[in-house]
Parts: structure tokens; C-alpha cells; sequence
């Protein structure tokens, strides 16, 4: 029988944020066999707590199903942590700047020769989250190097995957049964797919941010689960037999009707002196046509540049991104 299945005892939508406050690693199982390493990232933005949520739900569905499905087999090691600590205790996206747009070769070369003075909220952040990343591998020494970086957006919508510029990344993200957005590391720098790769990790690694639904929306705990879980399997670091058909379900059902692969066309960028307010109700993936006003700023109406279908439209105070535009593609 298929298993890893999300079993009710293990999704309580009540549980509180303070379970989850613990150290930086929330999450560690390994297997009985040699494998990869995959590392889950969750609130790298402080006020998306629904990852974290899913690292730790999935660990204890880990412990068990060995009782519950005595065949069942793990290849490798699975480690899940708080991408911003910090913001995640205040529940705010940061504290001193975004750290997903801090992720670039020379800003890490700079902070870690810096003096711990020198570093802000966020550089404290990065290099913990690094000192851990290269630990692990030294001292698991895994066959490669897996990241996942788990994300939710301030506005409702489709479910999307976001590869590296890399063909595994891109055929990781296809199997995780939700839209691909092409392109978005030209659109945007500084993120963890920018920065998480071969060239500046000690490992061979492949990294793929999913974005699971809305903030504040308690099923983007098990879209996110999910993911983890398809994951698990497309790395056959759990065999196919192993994982139920709910999985993919749950991610097929949320996107129906949505294209396969997008995507992008511009990023319409902000800062906090433009007074951006973004028009109330659009959706990602929402269709928009040339000239339609989504937004204001202190300077009047932001026209819609091109026809296309809205990407996280910006319902939040902090941020950067105004809301991004993409193109079908499949």
C-alpha cells in the first residue's frame, strides 16, 4: 500500500506558533540508508509561518511511518530550518532588510570577513543559516545537496514552483504538480536560488523555491507538505510505492486550470516612499489586460503595461515587489 499519507492527528490547524520556537533546525531524519541531503527552508520571510508548520508536521509523519509501514525505506538525510529566526519571532518579513534579496557572492564574501558589530539582523541571519548548511554536509557527507526553500504570498491564488536556471531544478520543479515560473531569477537578485548552487556550496546542490498559498492560509500547510513530499520522491530518496496519491492531489486539485509553465515579463518593483497600494482583489495567476489600473502610488494610477496574468500582487506593508507579470508558456 501507498503510504507517507497526511493523517488528521498530524494536521492540527490549531497548533500554536510557540511549539515551533525552537532553535534554527526544527526538523532532522535520517535514514537507514546513504543519500542525499535535503534541507527545507521555511519563513526566510518572518511572516510566512505556514512552512515551518509543514517541516514540522512532515518530521513526525517520518517517525511514524516506519511503525505504520515496516518497508518503508529513507535514503539520505532530511533537515528542515528557519530561514529568519529573528523576523519569524515578530512575525514581520524582516527586520533590517529583506534577507531573500541578500543572497549575492559579494555581500557573503563581505559579512563573513566582517566584525560581528559590523553585521545587521539579517547578515547574523545568512551566516548562521550557512554555518549550518556547511556543517551538515560535512558531517553527513551526502551523495548531494537538495534545498528547499518554502514560501506563501500576501495575496490568494494558484500555487507556483520557482527553478534555478539549472535543467534539474526546472524538471524538480515540474514534478512538484503546481505552475512553473520561468525567469524570475532575471526579474529579481539576491535570492536563495541565486546564491544556493554548486558553484557557492561545498556540495553539488540543486535548489527550488515553492510557494505553497496565502500567508495566513492554513491549507498552504499541506500544499507544502506536499511538495516536501513530491520532492522526496522525484530525488527517490523515498520510493514511489511509499507515497500516497493525496499528495498530488492536493496540488493537481489547487491548480487545475492553471497553465503548466509561465513565464515572466517584468517585475514591477517599489519602495517604501512610492505609497504603492495595489487595487483590492486580484489573485496570482489572475488574467489582466494592457492598460487596466492595478495599483496607486503618490504619483496616480499604475497602468497595466501589457496583457498577461498577475504574479503576488502586494497586499503587505513591507516589500519590494509590486506585483510581477507573467506570460503562459504551457
Amino acid at each position: 500500500m501507498a503510504s507517507i499519507s497526511i493523517h488528521s492527528k498530524f494536521i492540527s490547524l490549531g497548533m500554536e506558533k510557540s511549539e515551533l520556537n525552537k532553535e534554527r533546525i526544527i526538523a532532522e531524519y535520517h535514514g537507514s540508508k546513504p543519500g542525499p541531503l535535503l534541507i527545507a527552508i521555511g519563513a526566510m520571510h518572518g511572516n510566512e509561518p505556514m512552512g515551518i508548520k509543514a517541516i514540522a508536521m512532515l518530521e513526525k509523519m517520518l517517525e511514524v511511518e516506519p511503525i505504520t509501514n515496516p518497508s518503508f525505506e529513507f535514503r539520505g538525510s532530511f533537515i528542515g530550518l528557519i530561514g529568519n529566526l529573528t523576523a519569524y519571532k515578530k512575525n514581520e518579513r524582516f527586520i533590517d532588510k529583506d534577507i531573500n534579496r541578500q543572497w549575492k557572492k559579494e555581500h557573503i564574501d563581505k559579512i563573513k570577513g566582517a566584525m560581528p558589530h559590523e553585521l545587521d539582523t539579517e547578515d547574523q541571519e545568512m551566516l548562521e543559516i550557512l554555518k549550518i548548511i556547511e556543517e551538515t554536509c560535512e558531517k553527513y557527507k551526502p551523495s548531494k545537496l537538495y534545498i528547499l526553500d518554502l514560501h506563501t504570498t500576501s495575496s490568494f491564488g494558484g500555487i507556483f514552483s520557482i527553478p534555478a536556471e539549472s535543467e534539474e531544478s526546472l524538471e524538480i520543479a515540474k514534478n512538484l504538480h503546481a505552475p512553473v515560473v520561468k525567469g524570475m531569477l532575471k526579474g529579481i537578485s539576491g535570492t536563495t536560488l541565486h546564491y544556493f548552487n554548486s558553484e557557492n556550496l561545498p556540495i553539488d546542490t540543486v535548489t527550488i523555491t515553492f510557494e505553497s498559498g496565502q500567508h495566513e492560509e492554513h491549507k498552504s500547510i499541506n500544499r507544502a507538505i506536499a511538495a516536501i513530499v513530491n520532492l522526496l520522491r522525484t530525488v527517490k530518496m523515498v520510493k514511489s510505492d511509499d507515497v500516497e496519491n493525496i499528495h498530488d492531489q492536493i496540488l493537481l486539485e489547487y491548480s487545475r486550470n492553471l497553465p503548466k509553465v509561465t513565464e515572466l515579463v517584468l517585475r514591477y518593483g517599489v519602495k517604501e516612499e512610492d505609497e504603492f497600494k495595489m487595487k483590492p482583489g486580484y489573485t496570482s495567476f489572475q488574467k489582466v489586460a494592457k492598460g487596466e489600473i492595478l495599483a496607486t502610488d503618490k504619483n496616480g494610477n499604475i497602468l497595466c503595461p501589457d496583457e498577461g496574468r498577475l504574479l503576488m500582487p502586494l497586499y503587505q506593508q513591507k516589500g519590494e515587489d509590486g506585483f510581477f507579470l507573467i506570460k503562459d508558456v504551457l
